[in-house]
This record gives C-alpha cells, structure tokens and sequence, in this order.
C-alpha cells in the first residue's frame, strides 16, 4: 500500500474516532481502522472497517471493558466518509468479540435502562400465570464456566405478592450442551414450587432459543458464550444498516 492511500486511512480512521467517540460517556481507549483509499471513498466503498475499544460506557451504566469488530467490505456515502462520518449505503456484517467483567455486569444491572427491560416477567405455571420483578441482582462469575446469580424478586401470584431472596448457579449454553442449572436456592421468604422453577427455565431457554436480537438498526446474535474468572466474552455477529449515533442509543 502506498504512503498516499495510508495516509488516507490514517486521516479518515483518527476523524471516525472522534466523532464515535463522542457518542459515549467515557472512552479508556478506541481505534478504528477504515480500509479504504481516496479513489474508494470516491466510489462510495471501503474493503472493511475494524474497531479496537477499551473501557467504553454508554448512558453512564452500561460499560463494555473491551470490543474487537471487524466488518466485511462496505458501502458508504462518500460524501459523509470525507469529512470522517461513516454512513452505510448498505447493511454491513460483523463479527464482535466483547468481554464484560463481572463489575460491568453488576452496574448494567443496576442501571434504569436494564431495570425497565426486567419489569413484571410473567410465567405460565400450570394454567396460572404468576409475574416476579426482580429486585436487586447481582451477579459473580467464578470460573470453570459458571455464572452465579444472587438477589431478590418480587412475586405476584393469586393476588398476592411476597418477597423472593435466592442463589443460583448456572452453566451458559455452549457447543456441546444446552444451558444448564447447576443449583437453585431460596435464601429468604417462603421457597417456591417445582412448578415454578420449571416454568421459569422454560421462559429462559424460550428466551436463550431466540434467533437473533434487534436493537435501532443493528440485527445481532450470540455466537459463543465463554466464561472466566471475573469476565464474561461474547462472540457476536451482527448485520447493521447504520452506525448508531448519540441520539439513538438506550436512555
């Protein structure tokens, strides 16, 4: 590659950072790499963009500790591309590596935006339909890929509602085996029925079966799931038809 289209890279990929960059709250660290040339953005093409980034938060609570993406060849608006705004003329696929600590997991849980996704859950518990909001949760990953879950829930059944403490202990879904639950304990309250515990594993493998997710204009799915001590790596791939700016991410 010449110095000439290198520079071109270089100048195009330090203007898309700073204008991504904007979008967040806090950014340790981010590199983009735009692989493209003057006579491409010309052309409204790139062979591909890749996005390096630590320590991104968005909307205060939700903070990834570390991203790596790369996407295929591209289609931009060469207008846009010059001034370093990246606008995609045609949806793009992506691969995503992202780790989340066990911290970040606990502050997005934490956060108003997850709290409004998890209000007022119901289940079918043998013709009855019996709603629980979770509480408090947190959440610990000691390794030898287990993911621990502690808190408390709210339980509304039969017109009645009463005060849920457990623990629990689960095995993610991976090539070989399905998620599994290792352990579920009642930690404070009443306990609850079998029937309850079946009905809640079968709305999370309902939900764990879903194809893919949808979030603005990103189509995504979860490819492989891999836990460690204190870190959570996601393989994620996803199709996006435009590059989300601060105007359209979670409140």
């Amino acid at each position: 590659m010449s110095d000439e289209h290198r520079l071109e890279e270089k100048l195009l990929s330090q203007e898309a950072e700073r204008r991504i960059s904007e979008n967040f709250d806090e950014v340790e660290q981010i590199q983009i790499d735009v692989q493209t040339d003057l006579l491409k953005i010309v052309q409204g093409q790139a062979d591909g963009v890749s996005v390096a980034g630590e320590g991104l938060v968005i909307q205060k609570d939700i903070r990834v500790q570390e991203i790596k993406l790369q996407t295929d060849g591209i289609a931009i608006n060469p207008l846009s591309a010059i001034f370093g705004e990246i606008k995609l003329d045609q949806p793009v696929n992506t691969v995503a590596k992202i780790t989340l600590t066990q911290a970040d997991m606990n502050r997005a849980l934490s956060s108003e935006f997850i709290r409004k996704q998890m209000q007022n859950i119901d289940l079918d518990v043998d013709g009855e339909i019996v709603s629980f909001e979770p509480q408090k949760i947190q959440v610990f990953l000691p390794g030898a890929g287990k993911i621990e879950f502690r808190g408390k829930m709210l339980l509304k059944e039969k017109g009645n509602t009463r005060l849920l403490a457990f623990s629990a202990i689960a095995r993610p879904r991976t090539h070989s085996q399905p998620v599994m639950l290792e352990s579920f304990n009642c930690t404070e309250g009443e306990g609850v029925s079998i029937e309850f515990i079946t009905a809640l594993m079968h709305k999370a493998k309902e939900l764990i079966s879903i194809p893919y997710f949808k979030w603005n204009d990103i189509v995504f799915s979860i490819k492989d799931l891999k836990v460690e001590i204190g870190n959570l790596i996601l393989m994620v791939e996803a199709q996006v038809k435009q590059i989300p700016s601060s105007d359209v991410l979670p409140l």
